[in-house]
């Protein structure tokens, strides 16, 4: 298994992400904001980021942005969430590897997990 940061200033979402993917086997580290996410990058280097869109202080593209722009982060995938339209966010974020509309489904979480994290190089699972 292996170790995902959730990146989400609601808690209840932050807090329900890292209940699934604890029963899952995973190690979870959360932060509250993009800021508070490149620190937290600094320190640890996990094998996924599901990543808020719209947050107070540093949003998602912002630190988006400062991962691909770091060559030890732009290896790690990024699962970018938001409860607006993809379509409308692809055009302001670039380097996520996957879309996760809110509401979501318990199933979504776990499914993008396995998948991503078993396909990065970084992993050690």
């Amino acid at each position: 298994m292996g170790t995902v940061l959730v990146v989400d200033d609601e808690f209840g979402i932050a807090d329900l992400i890292d209940a699934i993917l604890v029963d899952e086997g995973h190690r979870v580290v959360i932060a509250v904001n993009g800021r508070q996410g490149l620190e937290v990058l600094a320190k640890e280097h996990p094998d996924l980021v599901f990543l808020d869109y719209m947050m107070p202080v540093m949003d998602g593209a912002t630190m988006l942005r400062a991962m691909g722009e770091d060559a030890s982060l732009q290896s790690i995938p990024v699962v970018l969430m938001s409860s607006i339209p993809e379509a409308t966010l692809a055009e302001r974020c670039m380097g996520y590897v996957s879309f996760l509309r809110k509401p979501f489904k318990v199933t979504d979480v776990t499914a993008l997990a396995a998948r991503l994290i078993g396909k990065n190089p970084a992993s050690t699972s």
